[in-house]
């Protein structure tokens, strides 16, 4: 069995606030000498936000995918591991599965083995529910948004437009003209009454390479 501590400090104003590594080690070499533990290594964290993920932060990354079944995790205060509920909880269902043991100091200790922890992990739980439901949200309505303003998000492109770059991370659709023309003829010969392969060929002719399945396709989302 390894007992390992963790401590993190993000900014600078945190360290001079009250939440300075030399705090946190203070803090978790003290429980563990009143909880008859060695702590074999405490591991520091600088400089990393809380927005990251636990398993994402280059100490605490190595530290978790080091982790043995018995193995004992301390640190000092829940929000110097996790990031939120959801990710709280994963983590928490992930190192219990390992049979490693977290303790948290400001929810009593031992994460598994007291009744506030067992009440955390409960609402912990409802809460990861809810911030799932919100993320679907946000990503719906940004999908949303985005589609309405001609946004591209990804995928075949459609007949008639072309991707052209907003930014670094965004592009958006622009109509391309000459198939433009070409879909307002094909609705045209489609309102005339033309079969789709007749109409495939009157665009064959005059050079847009395009298949009945691709005509029907065009003539249903324009």
């Amino acid at each position: 069995m390894a007992v390992y501590g963790y401590a993190r400090v993000s900014t600078l104003r945190q360290a001079e606030d009250g939440e300075s590594l030399e705090v946190q080690r203070r803090q978790v070499e003290g429980y563990a000498l009143m909880h008859g533990l060695t702590v074999n290594e405490i591991v520091i964290e600088e400089g990393v936000s809380g927005s990251v993920p636990v398993a994402e932060r280059p100490a605490g990354g190595a530290l978790f995918a080091k982790l043995k079944a018995g193995d004992v995790v301390i640190a000092p205060k829940l929000d110097r591991l996790f990031r939120s509920a959801l990710d709280a909880l994963t983590v928490v269902e992930n190192l219990k599965a390992r049979g490693v043991k977290l303790h948290l100091l400001d929810l009593g200790g031992d994460i598994a083995g007291n009744g506030l922890s067992k009440l955390f992990l409960t609402i912990a739980a409802a809460f990861a529910e809810a911030e799932r439901d919100r993320i679907r949200e946000r990503i719906t309505q940004v999908k949303r948004d985005q589609k309405a303003r001609g946004r591209y998000l990804g995928g075949k492109v459609p007949f008639g437009w072309r991707v052209v770059p907003i930014d670094d991370k965004s592009s958006e659709l622009v109509p391309h003209e000459g198939e433009q023309a070409a879909i307002r003829e094909m609705k045209a010969l489609r309102a005339a009454g033309r079969p789709l392969r007749a109409i495939a060929d009157a665009m064959k002719a005059q050079g847009v390479q395009i298949s009945h399945e691709g005509v029907a396709g065009v003539l249903k989302v324009s």
